[in-house]
């Protein structure tokens, strides 16, 4: 098992590439969990669905990291549209991340606010649901550009521009 893990160090490249799936495949599923749990008006779903939105939404964390590590790898393995893409895609991450941060705080706090004061559940997960979809969306622009660092047949336009802003 060491080797293992120390063989995933080696290779932040591949490591993100196994768990970037989670915060949008994960995200989604769990957000139309929590949808269906708020018109059950089942506290105990909505829980389960909160806890699991703040574990999808947390797993960006690992993703970015493992992203940025392995970025100069990455970079040597691609072409000139390729690194336009990765550069694109690191910048969109960079800028969003804290979103996936913001989401996972708020289903923290959905989940134990009412515990207190249990009249604010219902909005706590309102402002959940509301968040976790624009999230997704911004899961989705993130994922939109990394597809496209290695797949040129994903390439259906021209690479984004360098940006001169500093």
């Amino acid at each position: 098992m060491t080797a293992f893990l120390h063989a995933l160090q080696r290779q932040p490249e591949y490591v993100h590439i196994l768990i970037n799936p989670l915060p949008i495949y994960g995200l989604a599923i769990s957000w139309i969990g929590l949808v269906i749990a708020f018109f059950l008006r089942s506290r105990r779903a909505q829980i389960a669905t909160l806890a699991l939105v703040l574990i999808s939404a947390a797993s960006a964390w690992p993703a970015y990291e493992f992203g940025e590590e392995a970025y100069d790898r990455v970079l040597s393995m691609t072409d000139d549209d390729g690194h336009a893409w990765l550069d694109e895609h690191q910048r969109r991450a960079q800028q969003l991340i804290y979103f996936f941060y913001a989401l996972a705080g708020v289903s923290a706090v959905a989940i134990a606010l009412p515990i207190k004061w249990p009249k604010t559940s219902a909005s706590l997960v309102i402002t959940t649901i509301l968040l976790g979809v624009v999230v997704l969306g911004m899961g989705g622009y993130i994922a939109y550009a990394g597809g496209k660092i290695r797949h040129r047949e994903f390439r259906t336009e021209p690479p984004p521009k360098k940006s001169t802003e500093g």
